[in-house]
């Protein structure tokens, strides 16, 4: 517990909410340490502040705009299928099932997949892929910055490819586009690359809200895959995004759920130690499907052609597959709803689920535009209704919105985002706890089965390693008393250079510099080992006082504070080490900070990590039963 009086750190919180030294005077250093504020300026979180709401409301926008745009898109995606498949002009959404081409259906999916090569070759490579790696990339290597022109390169490229029948969903796109739109957004205003990744996210977010009328799936899957942290200036924006996105939905489209189901009969201990084996069952599933996918792609790495013909090849065999079975082509939306419902029999639900893997691992390895969102829903269910036609308990209903969930959790490692997205678009919440099961079986099985996930593998594969794991830093947790360094080394601020010269080869080399302190043991400054040495360098006269040559702390630094705050004063003014004063007498150095100190954190982190200790041991009285039988002790 502090102390009331406990003096907090010395800075007030800017626009970022990182902590920011007050500002030198003009003509060199602060003429002394900062007075120290209250202790309560530490807050929980380091970036709650005004700009959160200035985001959010750029938010609204964003959230606003994604919703018409993931509307455009599946217009597009209507109109072209009614155009290659049907002739007509129509903007309402069709299916290729049921097309009157015969045999000729084959060759629409290769048409859309050149004219999606193209698109690629002479517009921008960036829209092959199912949009979600593409989105990860443009935050981790290129500072939240998409090209305008994706906006209206990806959803057009993707309408086409999944209305000439390409075995995608429209989410993908929708997230590419959707972070595009806001990624534009906050490059015209001056904003960091942080705060431009919040809107590129509420962008993607609101995009697929208004596609699946799923705004709390969205955001979780901002969370989970996108924002790569767990911040109110991340978290508040994204959600308004998303909030919007679905109500300008719900005035568009409606705001029924994709995939209206009765609620399941209320879960029991087999239901429940069913959806393990449903879950592990999609696991190995999504484990193969991630093999396929890559093992596709680098079959066409290996043809002697140019990429841009790669979609077209792989339109051959979307068209084959379609002509085997017409309800894998396309978004299939309804044929989800069959299954779920249990509108198809077994036959047919075996065929559909082997030509849709088929034909999307071998469409989406070919670089072509669509997502994977509703292809993975498509297999999953149809993987839980053939289990639910052997398991003894439950519906093959149940298990198909069972194992839909788990394999979007599995697939893509997001498992509250497969959870609650199967929860949003069906309404049937007495399903949520079977649904964390399979989804937690289901991520158990990938995570050690795959080093990456489908969507973190594309991006590996471009070169950027992308870490998946939320924790808090270890300077967060770990006061700066605990690696401060307290054997100082205090010499009088009237001792002469050339004095305190003598003792530096002595030294260890933990020990950066010298804690200068007055006639009444006050703190004076501070000075470095290197600065002694250029001083001297230079050709000045050594016996200038030592305190000529310190520079006074510009920062009070205590034992309280999180080593973060000590490694920003580091960093920020350039040094070495800084002296730690008593939060009561902040005149009295106790400790030393410094770069070795940080390591030191680090050090103690790993330790708690690896270190294993057995502190309780469980003894038992040792009975002796011989004396027990003789009466002897």
């Amino acid at each position: 517990m502090n102390p009331p009086d406990r003096a907090g750190p010395t800075d007030p919180t800017d626009s970022k909410g990182d902590e920011r030294p007050p500002a030198a005077s003009p003509g060199g250093p602060p003429e002394g340490p900062a007075p120290p504020p209250r202790f309560h300026d530490l807050s929980d979180f380091t970036t709650a502040d005004r700009r959160t709401w200035f985001l959010a409301g750029l938010a609204v926008v964003v959230g606003f705009a994604s919703a018409l745009i993931a509307a455009a898109l599946l217009g597009l995606i209507g109109l072209f299928t009614n155009l290659f498949y049907y002739g007509r002009l129509s903007w309402s959404f069709a299916t290729p099932a049921g097309n009157p081409l015969g045999a000729l259906a084959i060759l629409v999916p290769v048409a859309g997949g050149l004219a999606v090569g193209l698109m690629a070759r002479f517009g921008s490579e960036r829209i092959r892929g199912h949009g979600i790696p593409e989105a990860l990339e443009s935050i981790l290597v290129h500072k939240s910055r998409i090209p305008p022109r994706m906006a209206v390169l990806k959803p057009v490229s993707a309408a086409i490819s999944i209305g000439s029948g390409g075995p995608f969903g429209a989410e993908g796109p929708i997230i590419m586009t959707g972070g595009s739109l806001g990624s534009a957004f906050g490059q015209t205003l001056h904003l960091s690359a942080a705060e431009r990744k919040v809107l590129l996210v509420a962008g993607a977010a609101g995009g697929m809200a208004a596609t699946f009328n799923a705004p709390f799936a969205a955001v979780l899957l901002g969370v989970e895959l996108l924002l790569f942290e767990w911040k109110p200036r991340s978290l508040i924006p994204v959600g308004v995004a998303a909030i919007t996105a679905t109500v300008v939905r719900w005035t568009i489209l409606g705001d029924q759920p994709l995939f209206p189901l009765a609620a399941s009969p209320l879960p029991d201990v087999p239901i429940a130690t069913a959806a393990v084996l449903v879950g592990a069952t999609v696991g190995v599933t999504a484990t193969l499907l991630t093999w396929a996918v890559y093992a596709w792609e680098d079959a066409f790495r290996r043809l002697p052609v140019h990429w841009m013909w790669w979609p077209a090849l792989g339109g051959i065999a979307v068209g084959a597959g379609g002509i085997v079975d017409p309800r894998a082509l396309g978004v299939g939306y309804g044929t989800i709803d069959l299954v779920l419902v249990g509108g198809l029999g077994v036959t047919a639900v075996l065929l559909l689920l082997v030509v849709k893997g088929t034909i999307w691992s071998i469409a989406l390895g070919s670089g072509t535009s669509g997502g994977v969102l509703a292809p993975l829903l498509m297999i999953g269910a149809s993987v839980g209704a053939l289990i639910g036609n052997v398991l003894p308990w439950g519906s093959p209903s149940l298990w198909a919105l069972v194992a839909m969930g788990g394999i979007l959790g599995g697939t893509m490692r997001a498992p509250f985002t497969g959870v609650v997205f199967s929860l949003e678009l069906t309404h049937d919440l007495n399903v949520i706890f079977p649904l964390l099961i399979a989804v937690l079986a289901a991520e158990g099985i990938t995570v050690f089965t795959l080093p990456r996930s489908i969507l973190t593998e594309k991006v590996a594969r471009r070169g950027v390693h992308v870490a998946r794991e939320y924790s808090v830093d270890p300077l967060e947790v770990i006061p700066v008393g605990a690696v401060m360094h307290t054997d100082l080394v205090m010499v009088p601020a009237g001792a002469s250079v050339e004095e305190v010269a003598r003792q530096t080869p002595e030294l260890s080399s933990k020990y950066v510099g010298y804690t200068l302190v007055g006639d009444g043991g006050e703190l004076a400054g501070f000075v470095t080992k290197e600065e002694i040495v250029a001083f001297l360098a230079e050709g000045n006269d050594p016996s200038r006082p030592i305190r000529e040559v310190a520079t006074v702390p510009p920062v009070q630094l205590y034992p309280d504070h999180p080593c973060r705050v000590g490694a920003r004063y580091l960093a920020e003014h350039d040094l070495q080490g800084l002296p730690v004063v008593d939060a009561r007498d902040p005149g009295t150095v106790v400790g030393l900070f410094s770069r070795e100190s940080l390591f030191e954190a680090r050090v103690q982190a790993l330790q708690e990590e690896q270190d294993r200790d057995r502190i309780l041991r469980i003894t038992f009285p040792r009975l002796n039963l011989k004396g027990a039988l003789t009466g002897r002790r």
